[in-house]
């Protein structure tokens, strides 16, 4: 007999959070992340998200052991102010028994009900920055830091059970050049100097932060045509400088400024934290934490995280810039692949950046939809 629990204790919580470590003790790939990370997501005391956002957690159990998880999320900007009557769900985990997900999936259904919404979708988070998508290739592949591992019978049970595809992603490995291509330098300082672009490089990660609103604008702007788009909140920003500046080695950003000082391009790359993550088991304590510092300053992959550029200049060759300073980045630090963060498949313009490399479409994952 299958029991669904709302987890409202912080010991529920803790269950919650933890189940996936049980689940993927044994395989090589799952990258785990920070538990205390997690459990701040959760809690509306600490993540600010809430402000228009509400969430309830699901356990479920099969012989009083627990077999699932599921989080049913509405976001009431999605629902009230782009239209979208919308219960998400996400943080989806769940053993090789159809029965449990749709125990679970129920769950959500009627939690989207209470509000009169009309269809679920998921996995996701609470937003656009939040991790998305069931694993449908890639599952011999490290998960990044901001994406989800799962096996393959994911899929199979939300198929099995009609939901619709509803947004995919793909993601890219790609190896980085020895040298910089003379053709990139040449069209780079071609751009450069006809629209008397600046670039700026930083030495502390501290400096970063005056351009980091900047940086949210910009992704506003460059992927409010995209479906699963909602705006970012600047409350959502504040905690998200706090999250993720410790993992951001400076040598790695590149912003790109005109004449009169405002940013008009920028990227965000990271060296790999997937190993390091995997040795931390979701554990941050201090000498846990030396990972991290380990790969940031010594490691052979990099994750391209973020890209945004002012439309005003999108199609008149910025990237070429960006992608100068970044190959140069990697020669200097040792890099020799690249993994990009998941781009919608619809998304044509990000994906032609890639033609000119050396790459491999390796992984792919996918919400579902379905009428409730």
């Amino acid at each position: 007999m299958i029991t669904i629990k709302e987890a409202t204790s912080k010991e529920d919580l803790t269950t919650f959070v933890k189940f996936p470590f049980k689940l993927y003790k044994d395989s090589p790939y799952y990258v785990p992340s920070i538990i205390k990370e997690e459990l701040d997501v959760m809690n509306p005391e600490k993540n600010p998200v809430f402000r228009n956002s509400e969430a309830t957690y699901y356990l479920a159990y099969k012989n009083n052991k627990i077999v699932g998880r599921i989080a049913a999320i509405i976001n009431w900007i999605e629902v009230k102010e782009q239209k979208k009557p919308k219960v998400r769900f996400g943080w989806f985990d769940v053993i090789d028994d159809i029965e449990v997900t749709k125990a679970l999936l129920k769950k959500v259904a009627a939690y989207g009900k209470k509000y009169s919404l009309e269809y679920m979708e998921g996995p996701v988070g609470f937003s656009n920055m939040d991790k998305a998508g069931i694993l449908i290739k890639g599952f011999t592949e490290l998960n990044t830091m901001i994406t989800w591992y799962n096996y393959p019978y994911y899929q199979e049970h939300m198929e099995k059970l009609g939901l619709e595809d509803a947004a995919t992603w793909v993601e890219y490995k790609i190896k980085v050049p020895k040298k910089t291509r003379e053709k990139v330098v040449k069209f780079a300082r071609l751009i450069k100097e006809r629209y008397q672009l600046k670039l700026l490089k930083f030495n502390k990660s501290k400096e970063i932060l005056a351009y980091v609103d900047d940086m949210f604008d910009l992704l506003n702007k460059t992927y409010s045509s995209l479906q699963t788009f909602v705006p970012i909140q600047q409350y959502q920003i504040e905690m998200y400088k706090k999250k993720y500046l410790p993992y951001l080695n400076p040598d790695y950003i590149t912003c790109i400024t005109d004449n009169t000082g405002k940013l008009i391009a920028f990227s965000i790359v990271m060296p790999s934290f997937s190993k390091a993550l995997k040795k931390m088991n979701g554990k941050v304590y201090p000498l846990k934490f030396l990972h991290i510092l380990k790969a940031q300053r010594r490691n052979d992959t990099a994750a391209f995280y973020l890209i945004g550029v002012d439309p005003e200049y999108q199609n008149k060759g910025v990237t070429a810039l960006i992608f100068k300073e970044m190959n140069e980045t990697f020669l200097r630090n040792g890099i020799e692949m690249v993994e990009t963060n998941p781009e919608l498949e619809e998304n044509k313009a990000i994906q032609a950046l890639w033609n000119d490399y050396e790459h491999e479409q390796h992984k792919m994952r996918r919400t579902y939809r379905k009428s409730i």
